[in-house]
């Protein structure tokens, strides 16, 4: 069973997978309901982040980039990522986080 929403990070600047990133999933409704925590894998993916379905609505990924660069030795300017996104339809969403010490980006993946 897979989840309706993966990420996957990758360290641009070391032209790496980004393993061992902390990652929580929260659904962005009054009680901020967080729905799994997990870390990156030696790919620096999470495949396993909370449930197979989600409903519609909207929800955030926060990733603890101090975490990682900390455990890395490299400096950082942004020492949490943090991507909020709507969910309109029942279907997988991906999720990838391109990262380096001073820059970020991110889009939907398939």
């Amino acid at each position: 069973m897979r989840s309706a929403i993966t990420t996957h990070v990758l360290d641009t600047a070391r032209g790496v997978p980004a393993a061992g990133v902390p990652v929580r999933l929260s659904r962005i409704d009054p009680q901020d309901s967080v729905l799994a925590e997990a870390i990156t894998d030696d790919d620096g993916r999470v495949a396993d982040l909370g449930p197979d379905q989600v409903p519609a609505g909207t929800y955030q990924l926060r990733f603890d980039t101090a975490a990682y660069y900390a455990a890395t030795g490299q400096e950082c300017f942004f020492p949490e990522v943090t991507v909020t996104f709507a969910i309109s339809e029942q279907r997988h969403h991906h999720v990838p986080l391109l990262l380096s010490p001073f820059a970020y980006s991110t889009y939907r993946g398939s």
